[in-house]
């Protein structure tokens, strides 16, 4: 059962991966970046919301009056944001450096969570913090001023972003997964997202090759990917499915090498390390921490 949870779990961290590269094709056909974010909406509505209907639940589709205010801010912070920033940060840096910044969520995860929830920054999550600001250093170009290949300020901004808003789903979903089905609120988030994204592009008109890259990035990195990753976690605990996502950049990396000639500088590669070292950190101070727990909560059990 575990074989078949990582196999799940390595399938989405591939369809989150191929993200990027077909993102660069749609915008090598002449689709602007926002119209692929718009695109990515409404493709990834349509099967999320059959999956929802046809749910026998029929009574778990309608949000509570209380929930209807978070869940418009997700819709335009992690589905129109996001999405359109990270497509941004595809344009301005490349597949592989906007993957590897969006990768600097676990961070922002730890500072949120700690102002945000109260929950405590231990040694390990400053550590993690501090990884991932020296990674940006080194992948941004500032410790190697004057590289042919830093990246520039909008890469850097846009990826950073990516990552910022990449962080909320977290935060929302300490709110709605508890209580709603991940197509339930696919299908009330993908469709603000697109009506926020509209205004902001002019249509393109759409090569074949155009389409399919659109499709790609609406079908395959959006609804496949949470389905798959989803189907993962069945079978296997969170913390191993986060590890095993994040070959995602590395998926990236490689497709935008061999694509496109993406590379980066030295000071980067070592950047994107620490930056997914960072990611690992995090995630085993949350087993650690998850696994403390649980060992208090069964000492409090068998106390007299």
């Amino acid at each position: 059962m575990a074989l078949r949870g990582y196999i799940f779990v390595l399938l989405a961290a591939v369809c989150w991966g191929i993200t990027g590269p077909f993102a660069k094709l749609a915008f090598s056909q002449g689709v602007p970046p926002l119209e692929v974010a718009f695109w990515r909406c409404v493709l990834g509505f349509i099967p999320f919301t059959l999956q929802a209907l046809l749910h026998p639940d029929r009574a778990g589709l309608r949000l509570a009056p209380r929930d209807r205010g978070p869940m418009l801010a997700f819709a335009l912070l992690c589905v129109a944001g996001f999405y359109g920033v990270y497509q941004l940060a595809i344009q301005a840096g490349g597949a592989a450096l906007a993957c590897v910044l969006m990768y600097t969520a676990p961070a922002f995860v730890a500072v949120m969570a700690w102002l945000v929830l109260g929950e405590r920054m231990t040694p390990a999550k400053l550590a993690a913090v501090a990884a991932t600001l020296a990674g940006v250093a080194a992948v941004s170009g500032l410790l190697s001023p004057g590289a042919a290949l830093a990246a520039g300020p909008a890469a850097v901004t846009f990826g950073l972003l990516s990552g910022f808003t990449y962080a909320l789903y977290y935060i929302f979903g300490k709110r709605f997964l508890s209580r709603y089905r991940t197509p339930v609120i696919f299908m009330h988030a993908l469709p603000v997202g697109a009506v926020v994204l509209w205004p902001l592009f002019d249509f393109a008109d759409k090569t074949p090759t155009a389409w399919l890259a659109i499709g790609v990035c609406g079908i395959v990195a959006t609804y496949l990917a949470y389905s798959f990753y989803y189907a993962g976690l069945r079978h296997l605990e969170a913390t191993r499915a986060a590890v095993v996502a994040t070959l995602e950049p590395v998926v990236a990396a490689v497709l935008a090498f061999t694509w496109w000639g993406e590379s980066f500088t030295g000071p980067a590669y070592l950047g994107s390390a620490l930056i997914l070292g960072a990611v690992g950190l995090t995630l085993w101070d949350g087993r650690r921490s998850a696994t403390a727990a649980l060992r208090r909560a069964q000492g409090a059990e068998l106390a007299p």
